[in-house]
């Protein structure tokens, strides 16, 4: 059995540039698919935030139509309410890289707002890439890579990375309010970024980091961790 970090945003909005608070927190796809692969297999999940605040799952995730259906809707608010993980996550500066397996960081707009500046998350980040240990990130959250940065330097620089796209972003309406956008951020940051077709799953890997582009790629990615586990 292996012990699984799963770092999440604290926040339940996403600021944009006029200043208005746009509702968001953790995508529940994003969530639920990996935590049920790894906790099916027999893993064991630790969650943490920022402030150690119970995360919020953006419910706007949770509609049917967003969701794949009614039936999925369900099953991913049960899996929810019965993850004991979600309801009891440790601080971000608590958690010891050294007593957990492999990391994974779950997206939705929140990182957005905290992750991507938050110190905590860029140490532990810097940490997990420098271990060799497995390092899982999905749709928004390599936002937190960009906490990583010390005088403009990242060591994510040069490493094969997706993420959430512009045009995705845009698709969904929300670039034009956007403060940044996270693939242009990325690309500041030095790494070398790729893109599959809008919606679909699609993954890379590099050493011992993976990330996915959106929700869509969560179960991919996790099949992907679970092979190295």
């Amino acid at each position: 059995m292996a012990k699984l970090l799963f770092v999440m945003t604290g926040t339940a909005y996403w600021t944009l540039k006029d200043g208005t608070r746009h509702a968001t927190g953790y995508w529940a796809e994003e969530f639920v698919a990996p935590y049920r692969a790894f906790t099916e297999a027999g893993h064991e999940i630790t969650v943490a935030t920022p402030g150690g605040v119970v995360p919020y799952v953006d419910m706007m995730s949770l509609r049917p139509d967003l969701a794949g259906g009614a039936e999925t809707a369900l099953g991913l608010e049960e899996t929810i309410r019965s993850a004991e993980a979600l309801r009891r996550p440790i601080m971000l500066p608590d958690a010891r890289l050294d007593a957990y397996d492999a990391v994974y960081l779950p997206g939705g707009h929140g990182p957005m707002e905290d992750l991507w500046q938050d110190a905590d998350a860029g140490r532990l980040l810097t940490a997990a890439l420098a271990s060799g240990k497995p390092l899982a990130i999905v749709c928004h959250a390599p936002a937190a890579m960009l906490a990583t940065r010390i005088h403009g330097r990242s060591p994510f620089a040069g490493r094969r990375v997706t993420a959430f796209t512009n045009e995705e972003e845009n698709a969904v309406g929300l670039a034009p309010m956007a403060r940044w956008l996270l693939e242009d951020e990325l690309i500041a940051l030095g790494v070398e970024f790729s893109k599959g077709e809008m919606w679909r799953p699609y993954t890379v890997t590099d050493g011992n980091l993976f990330t996915g582009q959106n929700p869509a790629s969560s179960a991919e990615l996790a099949g992907r961790l679970l092979k190295v586990l």
